[in-house]
């Protein structure tokens, strides 16, 4: 999806969030609150090339890892050719600098979608 589809996508999520009864608004604001994230940050973490820090900024931790040992490894082996390794790196990262605002916004609207769907369940299970 290109970042207007994203957005349209957002749109309609917060359409059906202002459908929602009170409680369930109220719940899904509270589910929401320290989930989302900013693409700013993001964009931030992933300037640095810093071991996969925007990685683990939206919970995906086995890239983050992936990152950070390639990361360790290059340094590590430096001398020996582990430039090479931190080149790449900095090759496969750097398209996501570019994209930070989409995978943000992805990560956000699946965020919001999670949210939205717990709200609604939670109060059926309230209200039985």
């Amino acid at each position: 999806m290109n970042l207007e589809q994203l957005q349209e996508e957002e749109e309609q999520l917060r359409q059906q969030v202002r459908e929602l009864g009170p409680e369930q608004r109220k719940l899904f604001y509270k589910l929401q609150e320290k989930q989302i994230k900013d693409p700013d940050t993001y964009a931030v973490l992933n300037y640095f090339f810093v071991a996969g820090l925007h990685h683990f900024y939206l919970r995906k931790y086995l890239w983050g890892s992936i990152d950070l040992t390639l990361m360790i490894i290059g340094i590590l082996t430096f001398p020996l050719g582990g430039f090479v390794l931190l080149i790449l790196l900095v090759l496969l990262e750097l398209p996501q600098l570019f994209m930070s605002q989409r995978i943000v916004q992805r990560y956000n609207n699946q965020v919001m979608r999670d949210c939205l769907a717990q709200a609604r369940n939670q109060t059926r299970v309230v209200t039985h």
